[in-house]
């Protein structure tokens, strides 16, 4: 589980609870998928790196929960659905990736601007 502070920004960017979301460091099955930090699965982050590195990574910490609570966890994102559409788009391209960069991207200050927030706050 990411810091308190981190977990704060998150529940407000995302206007939900993160709490359920299981953090897994250096999974091995993350790290099978090269060149990539992390992978997810409903409810779970699978990371290559370590945690703190993950929540260093404010883009890429959006990204994954991104997909973890819009994506799987409203049904819309399935091994298969994510296989179809890489292998129809590649990676890249894919529908799934371009959503949770846009979403990242999109919502970045914001989720920096709770942290400083909720930092000053502990």
């Amino acid at each position: 589980m990411p810091p308190e502070p981190v977990v704060e920004a998150l529940e407000q960017v995302f206007g939900e609870p993160v709490r359920a979301v299981t953090v897994i460091e250096h999974s091995r099955y993350a790290r099978f998928h090269p060149g990539m930090s992390a992978t997810t699965r409903p409810k779970r982050i699978l990371l290559a790196i370590s945690g703190s590195e993950f929540v260093a990574n404010p883009g890429l910490l959006l990204h994954e929960y991104f997909h973890v609570l819009r994506q799987w966890g409203t049904g819309r994102l399935t091994r298969s659905r994510y296989l179809i559409e890489s292998a129809q788009r590649g990676y890249w391209a894919n529908e799934f990736e371009q959503e949770a960069r846009e979403f990242a991207a999109a919502s970045i200050g914001r989720y920096l601007a709770l942290l400083a927030d909720f930092r000053l706050r502990a």
